[in-house]
């Protein structure tokens, strides 16, 4: 099978997708809240694989097998159970309360809401601005992901710079045609494709290497400590911390986030998080088993290089290894599209209009959007080409960052008290805490801090408590401005 088809089959994919959005933007009206949030028209199949494709990115596809082939298959009790189940529950606790709250105000982004609720423009800005600081990282992992993707597909003959360039000229070009309603369309699409192929590409290699027994036979004769759960890399302190910042973090990514406001009624919702654990098993299950199962593999994964094209390339044919690609792209491009999606509302609802320009044209506001789209994926393709980390390692300084949101977010949710000032204070020292951390890894100038303490204990774990101890500690020693209204929140779940 020639580069060619490889390539074909890719491209081919891409074409597919674009279709897709362009249908769905022949059928959109023009109105922010269907671009940004499909008129809250969703349902439970269509919410379900949006949120389920949004979510698994490089990060999940190819940074979890790798990691499951370097340390063990112990990554799928971090992610495909603590964390599938503890997200489904947050799902309910933060995402249904704001769905409710969203249907009867009208809002379209996180921001947006506190910033009512508190009568703060200033504290919607500086949640919106501490969501696009760490959405850019995580943007900047899908590019990394999809130019190693290409580089593995092709042996090289794609460079890693031509995988990141194609992938970021796609999502510019999608998401200046295609609203929510396109993304979440082809998101349907993508989750089905990627849910499909993991398990063809299991049930392919392992017919190859004679089945599951031959398969975990080989993995514990090459990685005996495989065998047994922890040690090495998972620590408990690894573990509780991986999961905890990761689901946190999850509910306060943007284009998660934004999600919990789509729903066309509540049943949708409870549905969707209902069968959140199952899907997310579903997936994870064969992709990490096939990375940990690659340990004990005659195959050479060079340094860099992800184990899943090389596993694939080694025991399938061309065509079905550049399907399997063509699926992790697709996992790609549907996180980054919503990402970007979401990321241009936040910045033209609570920056560009309420700082810069209160009486914008809706027609005035998209274009300032799809700009803001394009500027936002170059300046994350060029930092891309540095590779400043690890899949998994961008990846977590993202996750980390966004969870540092969530316990002031639940206060806000159901605690009246919560005053303007615990807010701010909740959100801002942890946020400048775990911004020096992060910069004192990558600038000399800041003095070393550690990442984590005590036996592999993450120090946003720390920085979480802390957020949620600031916004309760301050409010109660503040009094509610006058501009707060509690009663913007005060809904009634049944």
């Amino acid at each position: 099978m020639t580069l060619g088809v490889s390539l074909g089959v890719v491209v081919g994919y891409l074409v597919v997708a674009l279709a897709l959005g362009l249908v769905a933007y022949r059928v959109s009206e023009t109105t922010a809240e269907d671009y940004y949030l499909a008129s809250r028209s969703i349902g439970t199949l269509v919410l379900l694989f949006t949120t389920f494709a949004t979510l698994l990115s490089a990060f999940t596809f190819f940074g979890g097998p790798n990691l499951a082939y370097a340390a063990g298959p112990e990554w799928l009790v971090v992610m495909g159970t603590l964390d599938g189940v503890l997200f489904a529950v947050l799902w309910y606790v933060i995402g249904y309360k704001q769905w409710l709250i969203g249907a009867r105000n009208g809002y379209v982004t996180l921001g947006e809401m506190l910033g009512d609720r508190f009568g703060s423009t200033g504290l919607r800005a500086l949640v919106a601005g501490v969501s696009l600081l760490w959405l850019f990282p995580y943007v900047m992992l899908q590019q990394m992901g999809a130019g190693e993707a290409l580089v593995g597909l092709t042996d090289g003959v794609v460079p890693y710079w031509g995988g990141a360039a194609l992938i970021t000229a796609f999502m510019i070009l999608y998401i200046g045609v295609a609203g929510l309603r396109g993304v979440a369309w082809t998101d349907t699409l993508q989750g089905l494709l990627m849910l499909s192929i993991v398990w063809v590409a299991a049930a392919w290699v392992l017919s190859a290497v004679g089945g599951v027994g031959a398969a975990t036979e080989g993995m514990l004769a090459a990685r005996p400590e495989f065998g047994s759960f922890g040690g090495g890399t998972y620590t408990p302190g690894f573990i509780v911390s991986t999961a905890i910042t990761i689901a946190f973090g999850v509910t306060m990514f943007p284009q998660i986030n934004q999600r919990f406001f789509v729903a066309k009624s509540g049943t949708v919702l409870k549905r969707s998080f209902a069968l959140w654990p199952v899907l997310v098993l579903l997936l994870f299950l064969p992709a990490f088993m096939l990375g940990a199962w690659a340990a004990g593999m005659p195959i050479e994964v060079p340094d860099g290089a992800n184990v899943l094209p090389v596993v694939l390339n080694e025991y399938a044919p061309a065509w079905f290894a550049a399907l399997v690609i063509a699926g992790a792209m697709a996992a790609m491009m549907s996180s980054s599209d919503s990402m970007l999606l979401s990321g241009s509302s936040y910045f033209t609802r609570d920056l560009y209009r309420p700082l810069v320009d209160a009486n914008a044209s809706e027609r005035r506001e998209a274009w300032i959007a799809r700009v803001g789209v394009a500027a936002f994926a170059t300046l994350a393709f060029v930092a891309s080409l540095f590779r400043p980390g690890t899949l998994i390692e961008v990846g977590d300084t993202a996750f980390s960052g966004f969870a540092l949101l969530a316990f002031p977010v639940i206060c806000a949710l159901y605690w009246p008290r919560t005053t303007r000032t615990g807010m701010v204070a909740g959100v801002a020292v942890p946020q400048a805490t775990y911004l020096l951390v992060v910069l004192s890894s990558v600038l000399p100038v800041v003095p070393t801090l550690p990442r984590t303490v005590l036996g592999g204990w993450d120090v946003a774990l720390g920085l979480m408590v802390l957020s949620g101890a600031l916004t309760v500690g301050v409010s109660l020693f503040t009094a509610p401005t006058e501009e707060s209204d509690a009663s913007r929140f005060a809904v009634v779940s049944d």
